[in-house]
This record gives C-alpha cells, sequence and structure tokens, in this order.
C-alpha cells in the first residue's frame, strides 16, 4: 500500500470514498508481491498496479462496484480460471486480490498509519479478508509495537492477530493468517491480510565523489533511505546529491560504528564504501564488515583490493568477516560512466538480497523468480490438483 499511500490519503483527507485493490497472496510466477496496490479515485484516475498491467481491468472494475456498494470482496486470477486469458494474467502465475472500500468511516485510523511511516516507525495493518460472517469483512485492525487502534470483531480475534502481526512486523514480512471464526489458534473460517510497513531499509553511501550521486540515485529508486557521508564538507552537500535522504559530515567509521550504537541498522542494510583511500575505507570496513547487514561494498582497483584485505588481516579481521565483502564493488556489466557503475552496484545488492547469480536470463533455465523465505505460501494440494486438471 505504501506505493499509493499518498494517493489513497489524499482522496480519504477530502471525506470521499476511494477503491482499493490490495494483493494479499500469490502462487507461482505472480507479477507483483503481496502488498502491491491500485487506488481507483472518485473521479476514475487510478494509481498503483497490482499485476504490472495483466489484470488491471478487471481490479478497476471490482473497485468501481465495491465503492458502489460498500461490500468488499476477495478475488482470484490466475491461468486456473474459465477467463484467464480475457483478464490477461498469463504469466501463468495467480493472484489473490482484496478489494475494498477505503473512506474515513471504513477506515478511521489511515492518519495513523500515514503519520508512523512518514517517520520512519513500524506499523502493520490487519484486515479481515475472508469469513464466515460477512459483517466482519474489511475490519481491520492497525498495530505498531506498543500499540492497537482499531478491532477486528472480538477481544480474542484481536489478541491473537495482534501478537502474530507484532512478529510479522518485525520480520518485515507480510502475508495472510488464518484463525478460526472467534481467532481460535485451531481452526480456519477467518483469513486476516497482514501488511507490515517496516521503515525503508538504509543505504549507506560513503566518499563524496561522482560515482556515490549515481549511486544514491539508484538506491532511491530501489526503496533505500539513502544517506551520503564524508568527512570532508566541502564535498559533501546536500546540493551534490540532491537524491539523498540526508548528506552527513563526519568520519565514515565513526558515523557507522554510532549508527550500529544506535540500532539504526539491521539486515536490510546496504553499505557502499566508494572513498578507496585506505585512511578513510580501512577503518569504516574493519567496523562493517563485523556487523549483521545485507550488504558491504568496495571500490576499487584489484591492486586497491589485494591491499585493502591485507590491511584488513592485519587489523585482526578474519576470512569469515573479509568473505562479507563485494570487492571490487558492483556486477560485470562493462560500466564505464559514473551511471553504469551505479546500475551494476544496485544489480549487485538486488542479486544478493534475492540470491541471483547475475547471469542473462535468456542463459537460464526453470523459473524466471527465485524462491524466498518471506512467508509466501505454497500451492496447497487442493489448489495443485485443480490446476492439473485445468
Amino acid at each position: 500500500m505504501q506505493d499509493v499511500l499518498a494517493e489513497l490519503a489524499a482522496i480519504w483527507r477530502t471525506g470521499d470514498t476511494a477503491g482499493l485493490g490490495t494483493v494479499v497472496r500469490t502462487f507461482r510466477s505472480a507479477p507483483r508481491q503481496p502488498g502491491a496496490a491500485m487506488v481507483v479515485a472518485p473521479d476514475g484516475a487510478v494509481s498503483g498496479s497490482v499485476s504490472g498491467g495483466c489484470v488491471e481491468g478487471a481490479v478497476y472494475e471490482s473497485a468501481t462496484e465495491v465503492v458502489a456498494t460498500g461490500v468488499p470482496r476477495l478475488e482470484r486470477y490466475g491461468v486456473s480460471d474459465d477467463d484467464a486469458f480475457a483478464v490477461g494474467l498469463t504469466c501463468g502465475g495467480i493472484l489473490d486480490i482484496f478489494v475494498e472500500p477505503v473512506s474515513q468511516r471504513s477506515f478511521p485510523h489511515l492518519d495513523r498509519v500515514v503519520e508512523a511511516i512518514a517517520t520512519h516507525r513500524p506499523i502493520a495493518v490487519a484486515t479481515v479478508i475472508a469469513h464466515p460472517e460477512p459483517e466482519w469483512l474489511g475490519r481491520r485492525l492497525v498495530i505498531s509495537p506498543d500499540n492497537t487502534a482499531g478491532g477486528l470483531g472480538s477481544d480474542r480475534a484481536d489478541a491473537a492477530v495482534t501478537d502474530d502481526a507484532r512478529g510479522l512486523l518485525a520480520a518485515g514480512r507480510s502475508e495472510v493468517l488464518t484463525y478460526g471464526p472467534d481467532g481460535q489458534r485451531r481452526g480456519e473460517g477467518m483469513e486476516v491480510f497482514v501488511a507490515s510497513h517496516a521503515p525503508r531499509p538504509r543505504m549507506l553511501v560513503f566518499g563524496a565523489i561522482d560515482f556515490a550521486a549515481a549511486v544514491a540515485q539508484q538506491g532511491s529508486f530501489l526503496g533505500y533511505r539513502v544517506t551520503v557521508c564524508d568527512a570532508r564538507a566541502v564535498f559533501a552537500t546536500p546540493a551534490r546529491f540532491p537524491t539523498a535522504d540526508e548528506v552527513v559530515v563526519e568520519w565514515p567509521h565513526r558515523y557507522l560504528a554510532a549508527q550500529a550504537e544506535a540500532g539504526a541498522l539491521d539486515a536490510r542494510t546496504a553499505i557502499c564504501v566508494l572513498t578507496h583511500d585506505a585512511k578513510f575505507d580501512v577503518p569504516l570496513l574493519e567496523v562493517a564488515l563485523r556487523l549483521e547487514v545485507g550488504y558491504v561494498g568496495a571500490m576499487g582497483s584489484r591492486r586497491t583490493h589485494d591491499d585493502r584485505l591485507a590491511r584488513l588481516r592485519e587489523a585482526g579481521l578474519g576470512e569469515a568477516e573479509l568473505s562479507k565483502l563485494a570487492s571490487p564493488i558492483g556486477l560485470d556489466l562493462g560500466a564505464r560512466t559514473p551511471e553504469e557503475t551505479a546500475v551494476s552496484i544496485a544489480a549487485e545488492i538486488v542479486a544478493r538480497r534475492w540470491g541471483g547469480g547475475g547471469r542473462p536470463l535468456s542463459a537460464l533455465d526453470g523459473r524466471i523468480h527465485h524462491d524466498d523465505d518471506d512467508g509466501s505460501p505454497s500451492l496447497s494440494g487442493e489448489l495443485s490438483d485443480h490446476l492439473s486438471r485445468s
């Protein structure tokens, strides 16, 4: 929902009603992940996407209808449907999309969600998407680490979903949870989609050089909250890095150590060391390679890389810590310009995050999307049987 939050909130503030379609569950090669959303405004304007264009027309019609009726519904699109080619989802994937009207009446705590996301505070939205009693559909809880707002229909259901949603929020995962009709742990009948809105992952770019400006732009494009840091005030200025969220003048290793001490880094953090100057990058990498972050890359020639490794070993780093280092930074794209180099760095970050090999897809067989442990459901036996007969 974050990709359409501004448009949704603008409609909400006027007192109008928007139609919202949200991907809540995917199977196989679905084009969008759970949480992807599309908003239909009162004037018919569309924001966002639930399938990259495949089923937008069908979801648009559904969104228009639920605004008129006030009744939300859960819909499935995929190749097993008789009208799969009519709606255009020909990639072999299956999408479950919850379509609902959103207004100040149906979502009174939307402003709380907007504020939390804007201030980089974690928050989750739990919405009932299936229930034997239709009046439960669309009820929701807004859940933060220390409080809740709203309600699903019973104290028991609220307590169970709150506990589970906080676990998902801590892991940064969004998924559908199943309970008995009153929130029973062992049972079926109620399905709740928990959309976790964790703070944006961070990208720390060290070295205020021309390559850093291009890397900051790529990081922002990928959804990172980007910080550029350099000890030289004459180079580290906001004017030189307009796409960065912040520009910090400080010795890199001191800044990184302070951020780690403050708990401002996590397993999604990407660290790009572009200084290729031993007095900056060796102390910095001594700190970075001892952290549990998602990516640490350092720029420099192979000679610089070999010298850097020798210095890091002298500083006491072991082979396990050194193996975390991506150096020379980036994938082999034959890049020349800062912009091309930034693309190669961004590509390596994405590949490491999802387990990609960096090879052309045309040279590979099998699935395009890698399996991951984000909690996405596997095909149930019933659905697998249905597809095999299709």
